[in-house]
């Protein structure tokens, strides 16, 4: 495995941050193991995410009515035990309207103004799961590991020397000049 950052080989595919660059390596394991998909905890969220806003607002209507079925004659049982008028009676009365009347309120509203497609709020499985490599790294800006300051492997490899740096070769009318003051000190000028 490659680090997506800096390209560093892992040694191993159990590795959880970079060798050179300290990138987490978690998410990239799981996203690999996935087939480059990233795969989420909860497969319950993503259905309930699957589902229309209007879809998901006749649900909510349903269940505030079943709520009410349940819990305004529990009410109204405990009611009937008291000997005088209170205010129990009045939050029966309360809760059947708002259990039954909100309950049906909502659904007409989703079946009214909500839309039936589920990426009309912009958090589909389509807008969810296709994640580009730019926000993979998009929070992990604070490295959970401090800068590397280690000399790369590649540096301290021996460099073959090169004897024109350390002296600069003559020119050759330095030679020509040389070989005539010679000439010249064995004629006795």
């Amino acid at each position: 495995m490659y680090c997506p950052q800096c390209g560093q080989q892992q040694a191993s595919s159990e590795m959880r941050f970079c060798s050179r660059c300290g990138f987490p390596l978690g998410g990239v394991v799981e996203l690999l193991a996935g087939g480059g998909v990233l795969q989420s905890v909860g497969g319950e969220e993503l259905r309930e995410q699957a589902l229309s806003p209007r879809r998901r607002g006749v649900r909510q209507g349903v269940v505030m009515m079943l709520l009410g079925t349940v819990i305004v004659p529990v009410l109204g049982i405990l009611n009937a035990h008291q000997e005088q008028t209170t205010m129990l009676e009045i939050l029966v009365a309360i809760s059947a309207v708002i259990f039954f009347a909100g309950g049906l309120m909502r659904i007409l509203y989703a079946l009214l103004f909500e839309s039936a497609t589920p990426g009309s709020r912009g958090d589909s499985l389509t807008d969810v799961l296709p994640v580009s490599p730019a926000a993979l790294n998009a929070g992990a800006r604070i490295s959970a590991l401090p800068p590397a300051q280690s000399i790369p492997v590649s540096e301290f490899t021996s460099r073959r020397m090169n004897t024109a740096e350390l002296m600069h070769p003559p020119s050759v009318t330095e030679n020509t000049t040389r070989l005539l003051d010679e000439e010249k000190s064995t004629r006795g000028e």
